[in-house]
């Protein structure tokens, strides 16, 4: 998986370009729905394996999770706007799905799942995975982690982000 880390800056970057003066709340919703996906790591608890439907990068990672999810954030915590929003938690929520397809490790993603339990990578896989817990996070291989999502998602995202800001000031009506 790509670090928490990641998922939110690319999450907060989806925010900024669909609605870019919506409240807080929307950039930590946002925020949230791209981190989500790997509360399936508790399965492990459960005796769930990795490889299976409902394991890590399994349900929770699909196009159908994200869906259902985002409609249902928009739903709980707005009262307008809600297809908009939807789209927003949507796309913040299949996020990390795309960014864990591009690491370098793991078993693959489940995107098609519930319907296929077949996990699939991109062509590209140069984000460093990161580690599933903490302690081991806090090594080198956290820094290496952070050193691949800071070239592949983290300048990329500013560099849209300085854009924007640049494209309204220079636009200001918009």
């Amino acid at each position: 998986m790509a670090s928490a880390f990641g998922h939110g800056i690319l999450a907060y970057t989806i925010k900024k370009i669909a609605a870019p003066k919506a409240a807080m709340k929307v950039t930590l919703l946002a925020i949230i729905c791209s981190i989500l996906p790997d509360a399936d790591v508790i399965a492990f608890r459960f005796g769930i394996p990795y490889e299976h439907m409902f394991g890590h990068r399994g349900f929770t990672h699909s196009v159908f999770f994200s869906v259902i999810f985002g409609l249902l954030v928009a739903w709980i915590f707005h009262k307008s706007s809600r297809m908009k929003y939807a789209i927003i938690y949507i796309l913040c929520t299949l996020s990390h799905a795309f960014l864990d397809a591009l690491t370098t490790g793991g078993r693959g993603v489940a995107i098609l799942a519930p319907f296929s339990e077949e996990r699939f990578f991109l062509p590209w896989r140069f984000i460093k995975v990161s580690p599933m817990s903490i302690k081991r996070f806090i090594s080198q291989w956290g820094i290496e982690v952070l050193k691949s999502e800071f070239v592949y998602i983290w300048i990329p995202c500013l560099v849209i982000l300085v854009v924007m800001a640049i494209a309204r000031k220079l636009n200001p009506s918009s």
